[in-house]
């Protein structure tokens, strides 16, 4: 047993350590969701959080310990940000062509997203900070996050906010798209993407390519919408 506590105290003072760790459990999560179908249930970051959640409870780890090691992927964020701009050039002449039912839908979706969570956090009495710090829940993180700073919100509380956003909306919406009888692919990914970000385009992919698509530019427009909405919304409900 001393072996093995000196072992993990060199290991976890290795900075590629958390690293490691974090795209392990992503791989692993990722085979059984393949294994399992790419069910809803199994929804890889669902699960790859859960994993590196209770490993970091075992082995007694703060989170400032892990981010520390993980950190890599929190810098990666920013080029992600800016890859936004590739679904919306790749389907240029789609947005111009379709410009009146995608703005509609943008409209619609990006500003229940925000106004809902305002209300939700005020009828719970929650406090203003919270309330600063849901508000871009439904936009992709690293837009999120940046918003949330800019009005004084926790960046933090946001980035959980965001995944959480993100797992349930991915996991809800294929039965719940199936039950409301919507079949036009394009409508289901371009909601899924407005609501749910980059992991519900990720399911979009998983289940219909065209879907994929449309959940992407829904994704990129509305990162585009909350930023310039979130400030204008927030300066008026907090």
């Amino acid at each position: 047993m001393t072996e093995v506590a000196t072992l993990w105290s060199y290991l976890s003072a290795s900075p590629l350590t958390w690293l490691t760790a974090t795209l392990v459990a992503y791989l692993a999560a990722a085979r059984l969701s393949q294994a399992a179908g790419h069910s809803p249930l199994a929804n890889p970051v669902l699960w790859s959080v859960i994993a590196v959640a209770l490993t970091l409870t075992v082995t007694g780890t703060e989170y400032r310990t892990y981010f520390e090691g993980a950190q890599f992927i929190h810098f990666l964020l920013g080029p992600a940000t800016v890859a936004l701009a590739v679904p919306l050039f790749d389907n240029a002449a789609e947005i111009r062509r379709t410009a009146l039912p995608i703005l509609a839908a943008l409209i619609a979706g990006s500003g229940v997203a925000v106004l809902s969570a305002i209300a939700m956090a005020r009828a719970l009495g929650l406090s203003d900070a919270v309330i600063l710090s849901i508000s871009p829940k439904s936009t992709t993180a690293p837009v999120a996050i940046g918003v949330s700073e800019a009005v004084g919100g926790i960046p933090g509380l946001t980035a959980v906010l965001v995944i959480l956003t993100g797992i349930i909306g991915a996991v809800t919406v294929t039965p719940m798209m199936n039950a409301l009888r919507v079949r036009d692919w394009r409508a289901r990914g371009f909601a899924v993407g407005v609501a749910a970000h980059g992991i519900g385009t990720a399911r979009a992919f998983q289940v219909n390519e065209t879907a994929g698509t449309y959940a992407g530019m829904g994704m990129a427009l509305n990162a585009l919408l909350t930023s310039l909405l979130v400030p204008l919304l927030v300066a008026w409900a907090v």
